[in-house]
Parts: C-alpha cells; sequence; structure tokens
C-alpha cells in the first residue's frame, strides 16, 4: 500500500455556505481503531441544513468546530490498533455514521443513532472527524464490510440515506401486493423508489415540485408514475390506483404539503412512514387517519445490523446504489460539490478519491 503521510487537507464547514480547507494530522489508531483510506464520501441533506448553511445543533449535538465535515463514507482499512477482533488491513467497509457509546439500551439494539450518552455519542463529520478528508480514524464496533461486488460509491450510500430508507421500509412492509407512493424525490426519496421495486412493489409512484429530480427518475426508470407535486396529487394518485390508494407510501421531503399528500393519497388500512426530517405537518386526524385505520410511522437513520443486512441484500440482488450519483467532485472541488447540493436540482453528490474519481 502507499506510505500513509503525517498530514492530510480535510474540508470543514463554517456554517455561512462556503467550505474551508485547512491541515490535519494523519490519525494514528489506538485501541479497537483503524485508520480508512477514504474513497468516497456523499453529501447528505442533513450536511446542508443543520451544518452547511447554518450550525442548527447546540451542545454535544452540535457540530464541532472545524471538524472534518462528511458522515457517508467508505473506504478501505490502511492500518488497525491492538485489539482488532474482525476486521483487518485491506479490508473494504462502511462508516456507520454514528459512534455510540455501545453499552446504553439504545446501542446494545444497535441503533447507536439513538445513543443516550452525551460523552460518548459522536457523528462522524460533526463531532468528530468525517470522510472529507483523505483519511479517517474510526472504531471498528462502527464498519461494515464492504463486498468485492459493490463500489465505494455504493457504501458511501448504505451509510446514511439508502439505510434510512431500508429501515423505514422495514417498518412499514413493502411486498408484491403493495402500490407505494414516494413523496420527494431527492437523494433519499431516488432510493426509496429503488429499494421499493427491489423488495417486489408491484406499482411505484413518485412526486415532487422539482422538474429537474422528476427527470432523474423518470431517466433510471425508478417509478412507473411521476407526478408534479400539487394541490390535487392524491386525487391523481388515487386515480392511478383504482380510486382506492396506495397501500404504503414513503414521505421524503419534509413539506408539510408533501406530507398531507402521503396521509391522503393512502388507502384504508394503509402505512405510511415519514423519513424526512424538519418542518411541520397539519392534518384532521378523524377523516385523515383514524376512520381509514391508518398508521403513521416515524424512522431515523437505521441500526447497524440493519445496515449490514442491507448491504448482503444489495450485494445479492446486483442493486448499485450508485446509479443515483449524478455528480462526482474531488476533494479540492468540494465547495463545488456542497453548493451543488444545496441548490437541490440533482441527484446524489459525491466527494470521491482514487479510482472512484471518474
Amino acid at each position: 500500500m502507499t506510505k500513509i503521510p503525517k498530514t492530510m487537507t480535510g474540508a470543514y464547514l463554517p456554517g455561512d455556505s462556503t467550505v474551508k480547507f485547512k491541515k490535519y494530522p494523519v490519525p494514528e489508531p489506538g485501541h479497537g481503531e483503524v485508520l480508512i483510506r477514504t474513497k468516497v464520501c456523499t453529501i447528505c441533506g442533513s450536511d446542508i441544513r443543520c451544518i452547511y448553511r447554518e450550525h442548527t445543533g447546540k451542545g454535544p449535538e452540535g457540530y464541532q468546530k472545524e471538524m472534518v465535515a462528511g458522515h457517508e463514507p467508505a473506504g478501505q482499512i490502511v492500518k488497525c490498533g491492538p485489539g482488532m477482533r474482525r476486521f483487518k488491513a485491506g479490508d473494504r467497509v462502511i462508516v456507520y455514521h454514528i459512534s455510540g457509546c455501545g453499552v446504553c439500551n439504545d446501542c446494545r439494539r444497535g441503533y447507536m443513532i439513538s445513543c443516550t450518552s452525551e460523552r460518548f455519542r459522536k457523528a462522524y463529520g460533526w463531532q468528530r472527524n468525517g470522510g472529507m478528508a483523505p483519511y479517517i480514524l474510526a472504531e471498528e464496533k462502527d464498519l461494515v464490510l464492504l463486498p468485492n461486488s459493490l463500489s465505494y460509491a455504493d457504501g458511501a450510500q448504505v451509510a446514511c440515506g439508502f439505510g434510512t430508507v431500508y429501515e423505514g421500509l422495514q417498518k412499514i412492509g413493502i411486498c408484491g401486493d403493495n402500490a407505494v407512493l414516494v413523496t420527494g424525490l431527492g437523494p433519499v426519496g431516488l432510493a426509496a423508489l429503488q429499494l421499493c421495486k427491489a423488495l417486489g412493489a408491484k406499482v411505484t409512484i413518485g412526486t415532487d415540485v422539482s422538474a429537474a429530480r422528476m427527470r432523474i427518475a423518470r431517466r433510471l426508470k425508478l417509478a412507473d408514475h411521476v407526478i408534479p407535486a400539487g394541490p390535487d396529487t392524491a386525487a391523481q394518485v388515487k386515480a392511478l390506483t383504482g380510486g382506492m390508494g396506495v397501500e404504503r407510501a414513503v414521505e421524503c421531503s419534509a413539506n408539510d404539503k408533501g406530507r398531507l399528500t402521503a396521509i391522503q393519497a393512502t388507502r384504508k388500512w394503509g402505512k405510511i412512514v415519514f423519513l424526512g426530517e424538519g418542518g411541520t405537518v397539519n392534518f384532521s386526524p378523524s377523516p385523515d387517519i383514524i376512520h381509514d385505520q391508518k398508521t403513521i410511522y416515524g424512522s431515523w437513520v437505521t441500526s447497524i445490523w440493519l445496515m449490514e443486512e442491507l448491504v448482503e441484500r444489495l450485494a445479492r440482488w446486483g442493486l448499485h446504489p450508485d446509479r443515483l450519483i449524478t455528480h462526482r467532485f474531488a476533494l479540492e472541488q468540494a465547495a463545488e460539490a456542497y453548493a451543488l447540493m444545496a441548490e437541490g436540482n440533482c441527484g446524489k453528490v459525491a466527494v470521491c478519491f482514487d479510482e472512484e474519481l471518474k
């Protein structure tokens, strides 16, 4: 392997819609830790909403000053500290983007995203250095093995977006009986359409206000029907489903109108999962939910064991999340990458290294 340098250039987010660079020491892995050569780090919508435009988090949950950004990394282990139990140098890995305490109830369930320890819960790219640098230090317990049949770009998307979607779909259940509506066709919504098809959904319907994102869904043939979002979207969805509505809805827009559409376009006894973060929603409980026996689920990221299961499924299905990447940038172009993602007229945006920069 290439000699590991002493320092590296990383990108951080000051919170004013800019990207800054500085030199960081290349860390030495300690007990149970690995040093990973970053291959791909994709940009998440939460990076834009909570860090790039402004720093919205406070205290232990907030973005720490000049922390290397990026919580969706995948790469190859180049050095291991002592005490390793499973992984070794040369392994291709995804980093689950929250490092939890490991001993609270949520961590023991595999949901480090919900770790209750203010002292030990640290998100990569937020409270500890992330993937917008050539190397990243990670704990072995936070790693998921990436099989050779999947690219690093596939793996980076599993680290957050696809993992988040898979968790939500497991909660509502998707099968061949289902017509599924996805509201919001950003990277998470596009991932939802791709996974719903893989899980056997009979009919997939996507809706968004962005013409650019609807074009991506159509070009990749991710949905059977793509509808511009508007006041009559729920009626259009019902017209496509024999007047009944969909069995399942996946809400990815974080928009109040999109959320109402997801609820009202779902048929009696149907299930809805909210994945999009932020925003509000207003609906009438009795006609919209109670009388039609509908269920709304909230779902936040995923567990590390379901992430590992998803990777195994993707490899078996021959399904590649990297199809959703519309733009790739080198690290020195990170400012351009974040600006593009912030505009919202694209698919997934990736900062790439080595063989993934193409």
